[in-house]
């Protein structure tokens, strides 16, 4: 019986060891673990939403954005167009860090505000040449919901204004790989260029074959899917939709100031027209002659 008791009081003291040197295997574990660093996640989500009075264009446009960035929040329609201070709660409410805001003015006109929420900056657009994907009919094609690669111009690192454009549209149009509508492809391309002070959007699709010979060698090309759009840059503000000026582009003429430029125009070759209307009127006076006494109506009168 002695002898049973001696061997069960060493088989404690053995696991007891063991134990021990398991914790302690374990806590070194965690001490050598504890240094390395986490990475930081891409946690980007934008909030897309317009102002009162779009077209059906505009909102076709919009919907190509939303099919094209998985990681889009879309909202209603804001009411008021001078109400932009709500913005940054809107998109709080929406656990987004970033904004798209379209804002359509006379039914013809499209300017659009993106912003870093809620402290800014934020960057006013106005909007043209837009074609979406259904007017294009361009044969390239990717999967709904795939992330897309960013280019840039060398351009945008010139300037400072184009520093601060390229690292919003870096955070805004860049889709994170933990977005939950995201799919883990790459398919496509988003370009971003500047040319005549406009920045222009295009939207390519990553072939890995040639459409022409798809049974050659592996070719990668580009097929453009669409759509495309052109911003011309009004100003950069500090704060989210508001705040001191960082940059104001003098270049920047407004549209309906372009309209009424035309309408003088216009108007100016309407008044020149009645002037030599006139003009004319007078000479033909000028040139009438005076009734001779001899005319035969006065001479058989």
């Amino acid at each position: 019986m002695s002898s049973v008791l001696k061997a069960q009081k060493a088989n404690a003291t053995s696991k007891a060891d063991n134990k021990g040197k398991r914790k302690a295997d374990e806590m070194d574990v965690d001490d050598v673990d504890a240094p390395q660093l986490k990475k930081k996640k891409n946690k980007q989500r934008v909030l897309l939403l317009s102002s009162r009075g779009i077209t059906h264009r505009m909102r076709h446009f919009m919907n190509d954005l939303e099919v094209l960035l998985p990681h889009v929040k879309k909202d209603s329609k804001l009411d008021s167009k001078s109400q932009l201070h709500l913005l940054p709660e809107l998109a709080d409410l929406n656990n987004c860090n970033n904004t798209l805001y379209f804002e359509a003015r006379r039914h013809e006109d499209l300017y659009l505000w993106a912003a870093k929420t809620p402290n800014g900056p934020s960057i006013k657009m106005h909007v043209q040449n837009v074609h979406t994907m259904d007017e294009l009919k361009m044969t390239g094609n990717c999967l709904k919901g795939s992330r897309g690669l960013l280019s840039f111009d060398k351009a945008f690192d010139d300037t400072e204004w184009g520093k601060l454009t390229k690292e919003l549209f870096t955070h805004i149009f860049g889709v994170p790989a933990t977005a939950r509508k995201a799919k883990p492809f790459i398919d496509h391309i988003l370009t971003f260029s500047i040319l005549d002070s406009k920045i222009w959007f295009r939207n390519f699709q990553i072939l890995e074959k040639d459409p022409v010979q798809p049974n050659g060698p592996p070719q990668t090309t580009l097929v453009e899917i669409g759509p495309r759009f052109v911003l011309t840059p009004i100003r950069i503000f500090e704060g989210a939709f508001g705040g001191a000026t960082v940059f104001s582009n003098p270049e920047f003429v407004s549209p309906s100031a372009v309209r009424s430029a035309i309408r003088k125009e216009k108007g100016s070759k309407y008044g020149q027209r009645k002037d030599s209307e006139q003009e004319s009127s007078r000479r033909k006076e000028l040139r009438k002659r005076d009734e001779d006494e001899l005319a035969v109506s006065k001479v058989f009168a």
